[in-house]
């Protein structure tokens, strides 16, 4: 298999790409990234000297460099990560989301539909489905109902990913997760922002109230789906990946000041961001019964792991954080 993954120095993607690396070491991996702020090569340092991995820099939005690199690899595969994913900036700046995951998302489905690929994967997100109440889970049928420009624009990729299916009979499939977290989780995400605040005796503030919930999936389960999926999903199938792991951004928030030991002064309350929604809860029922994926990790497991990475790997987001 020659499989092109996009956005592959992301959070993540550079999961994905050790992952398979790892269980699959005839395949080779071809990442593109156009190393924005949320693009870090470092993230991929122990594999970059291996001889199936290549890297391209460039824009999934650029057709020639694209075209170019399907052709040039022998592309035969497309999972699509790449993508911008940060809800507080689509607000600020739309168009920018708009370019990356709605065009990006389209010049890649030309090129696999030139070069007639076996398969192609857009990792989209739970939230193109919208705001649950107290009760009930997204499923696959769910309708789309996104309210942020992020999800809007994720919303308008999945269509244009399915309209390929439908017009073209390209094999696609969609897959739909919830909050990932883990290790190399960029620090202007909840978790990875509320780990290093605390470690840097900053105040970590919570929009509104802090009882938003989040279903919660470790990015080493989303990983192991993934590839689930690019073996064994049927053509046209959307699959939603969850870990049954809800919780209030304020739970998470005292579960990172008590692992740390830190005071829980240091946790503030500031205003709600605009059209926050309020739940989101998967039901991954499908993917289990049909490919037999289960999530390993406990959020609370997990949880702690992670702490402990930032905790051991400070220079890391250091960098980052101050840019």
């Amino acid at each position: 298999m020659n499989l092109l993954v996009t956005g592959g120095a992301g959070f993540i993607g550079n999961h994905f790409i050790r992952h398979m690396i790892n269980k699959y070491p005839d395949y080779k991996i071809v990442n593109i990234d156009k190393l924005t702020y949320a693009g870090n090569l470092e993230n991929l340092s122990d594999v970059a000297h291996l001889s199936q991995y290549h890297f391209v820099h460039g824009d999934i939005t650029n057709k020639q460099l694209i075209d170019k690199t399907v052709n040039e690899y022998d592309i035969n595969v497309i999972v699509n990560f790449a993508a911008e994913s940060h809800v507080d900036r689509s607000i600020e700046t739309p168009d920018i989301f708009v370019k990356t995951n709605v065009l990006g998302t389209q010049t890649l489905l030309d090129a696999s539909l030139n070069k007639g690929i076996k398969k192609f994967i857009q990792i989209s997100t739970d939230e193109v489905y919208g705001s649950l109440g107290e009760k009930g889970y997204f499923i696959e049928e769910t309708p789309l109902a996104p309210n942020s420009p992020y999800s809007a624009s994720k919303a308008a990729a999945d269509l244009m990913v399915k309209s390929y299916y439908e017009t073209y009979n390209m094999d696609i499939n969609i897959t739909r997760c919830s909050n990932n977290y883990g290790p190399y989780h960029h620090p202007e995400k909840l978790i990875p922002l509320m780990i290093t605040h605390a470690m840097e005796n900053k105040k970590m503030p919570v929009y509104g109230d802090g009882l938003n919930v989040r279903d919660w999936l470790h990015v080493t389960d989303h990983c192991r789906a993934i590839d689930l999926v690019l073996h064994k999903g049927g053509p046209g199938e959307v699959f939603n990946i969850g870990g049954h792991n809800e919780r209030t951004n304020l739970e998470i928030v005292r579960g990172i000041v008590e692992h740390l030991n830190k005071p829980e002064e240091l946790i503030s309350f500031v205003e709600d961001r605009k059209g926050h929604d309020r739940r989101y809860a998967i039901d991954p029922s499908k993917i289990r019964t049909d490919l037999g994926w289960e999530a390993v990790y406990t959020f609370d497991t997990g949880l702690k792991e992670t702490i402990d990475w930032y905790v051991q790997h400070q220079d890391w987001w250091r960098k980052l954080k101050s840019g």
